[in-house]
């Protein structure tokens, strides 16, 4: 429903971090991209301008979601769950391969990375299921894990490793804030290691293929031992390590980055961009981005608690968890403490799927927040 009202009732301390977020990230992807990047396609503000119509497109759909009420019907979860199901099995067959993954639909001068709408729909479909369902029942447990296992089957088969991983993040945080009991926990876990070592078993001794890929598998290796390949799988990380360091306390400056603009520093402005925010920035700049991001994650706790029913709170802790894990994930592998997986670091990075989603998400937030009182003045 359109009411006016809501606009008041609006958590503007949490929009005004959002559009610091998408504004320093706009101007760090300009930063790397502005000269050997862009100059391929003859326009410095190349990318700047797609990730700008990426931001239009997100406002749109948080105006939207804001207005409406977030809370789905039942024919409304089931349709969104199959559309899900859909657009990860069209990719598919249709899809792009880029880096090793089928994962983008192309229209032209228009690309879909449907895994990053496939978020934004499970956290919607799965929340529905959880507050309905007794998730410490065999029933409501197994139904929870049936909701999860074809969408992450799919984005396996891309494959896309480090979407699957937020998927399984958000989905057992999502698990925990439902009330799944410990024990439950420690059985899933245990029969999670099982797996994993019996498919590493059947792998070395008896030759069946790993559900990852080699180069997957590399990524893990270098992590572990980044001296292994230096002029190959590691160098990237290495190199985030040095653009990490190389801006000391208060950085270089803006659009000084070296690493990314004498290109030591590969994909710069989509996996390693935190390397080019450091080495302008330095550990002072870094230090206020990771305040700002601490804060959209503690007001995301914050709109969960407020929420005025399970679903409401289960949608924000979704969220919530997917902005964690991409922070922490991103930001680790740039500094050499987690794998490369290719997660982007939200508001920040380029992807034009990951900024309209991520600021849909905000809507969200705001539409379980302006709704958390029945009576609005």
């Amino acid at each position: 429903m359109w009411d006016r009202r809501l606009l008041r009732n609006l958590d503007y301390q949490l929009l005004l971090v959002v559009l610091f977020l998408v504004t320093m990230g706009l101007l760090t992807v300009y930063s790397a991209t502005r000269s050997n990047i862009a100059l391929d396609y003859g326009d410095p503000y190349f990318f700047v301008k797609k990730q700008l119509a990426s931001v239009f497109l997100g406002l749109l759909g948080m105006v939207f979601v804001v207005f409406f009420d977030y809370r789905l019907s039942d024919l409304a979860a089931h349709l969104i769950y199959l559309v899900n199901l859909a657009l990860l099995a069209l990719v598919l067959f249709f899809g792009s391969q880029v880096s090793g993954a089928k994962a983008w639909l192309s229209f032209g001068v228009f690309s879909l990375q449907p895994a990053e709408l496939s978020k934004l729909f499970l956290i919607l479909t799965l929340a529905r299921l959880l507050s309905e369902k007794d998730i410490n029942t065999f029933k409501g447990l197994g139904l929870a894990f049936l909701h999860l296992l074809p969408p992450l089957a799919l984005i396996l088969l891309q494959p896309d490793f480090g979407t699957a991983m937020v998927f399984v993040f958000f989905f057992f945080v999502m698990l925990y804030m439902a009330g799944l009991k410990i024990r439950y926990f420690i059985w899933i876990l245990a029969v999670i290691l099982i797996l994993v070592a019996a498919m590493v078993v059947a792998h070395y001794v008896f030759g069946a293929p790993l559900p990852i890929k080699d180069y997957q598998i590399n990524r893990l290796l270098v992590f572990i031992d980044p001296d292994r390949d230096p002029a190959g799988g590691g160098w990237s990380v290495r190199q985030a390590v040095i653009a990490v360091g190389s801006g000391r306390f208060f950085g270089k400056g803006l659009f000084q980055n070296t690493q990314g603009q004498l290109g030591f520093l590969p994909e710069k402005h989509t996996d390693f961009i935190f390397g080019v925010f450091c080495e302008e920035w330095g550990f002072f700049g870094a230090f206020i981005l990771l305040g700002f991001y601490f804060f959209l994650i503690w007001r995301s706790l914050r709109i969960a608690q407020l929420a005025k029913e399970k679903y409401g709170t289960l949608v924000a802790v979704g969220i919530m968890a997917v902005f964690l894990v991409h922070v922490l994930e991103n930001i680790g592998m740039n500094m050499r403490i987690m794998p490369v997986t290719g997660i982007p670091l939200p508001f920040i990075s380029y992807g034009g799927s990951a900024m309209t989603v991520n600021i849909i998400f905000i809507g969200l937030l705001e539409s379980i927040w302006v709704r958390k009182q029945k009576i609005l003045f």
